[in-house]
């Protein structure tokens, strides 16, 4: 018995395309491509990297499913719409936005990371004049 719950199980991937940049004397080109390049792209990682880097997709797809199981077809999709409005929610683009009920809905707020100590307002570089940013954003300027 499955109740179409989604598999937690790791599976093998492979890049898509194997592109080496290099010169015409098989150097990788450092200054050009980054640091990225000189990694040989042939390697196939690890199957839990994989695995890891859609944790949250995952894990989301199988809340909503076991919702679905239980509570029928109509809480999954209000929750779909709920945070699907959250998301249309903004602001002003020079002001910050903390979007309180994305997470809240998401479960992170609950959650403790990196982004919740070093993407605070006070270490934000970026500053500009209001009339400015607004234009930008709205292709006048």
């Amino acid at each position: 018995m499955s109740f179409a719950l989604p598999s937690v199980k790791p599976r093998a991937s492979a890049p898509e395309n194997f592109e080496i940049h290099g010169d015409m004397f098989g150097a990788q080109e450092l200054m050009k491509y980054g640091l990225q390049s000189a990694k040989c792209s042939t390697e196939v990682p690890h199957q839990l990297f994989s695995s890891e880097a859609k944790y949250h997709a995952n894990r989301e797809q199988m809340n909503m499913t076991i919702l679905a199981n239980t509570q029928g077809l109509h809480a999954p999709l209000r929750l779909a719409m709920e945070l699907k409005s959250s998301k249309k929610i903004g602001r002003l683009p020079f002001l910050p936005s903390s979007n309180i009920m994305h997470d809240v809905l998401t479960g992170k707020d609950l959650d403790v990371g990196p982004e919740d100590v070093y993407g605070t307002s006070e270490f934000l570089e970026f500053s500009g004049q209001p009339h400015a940013v607004v234009e930008k954003s709205l292709g006048i300027l």
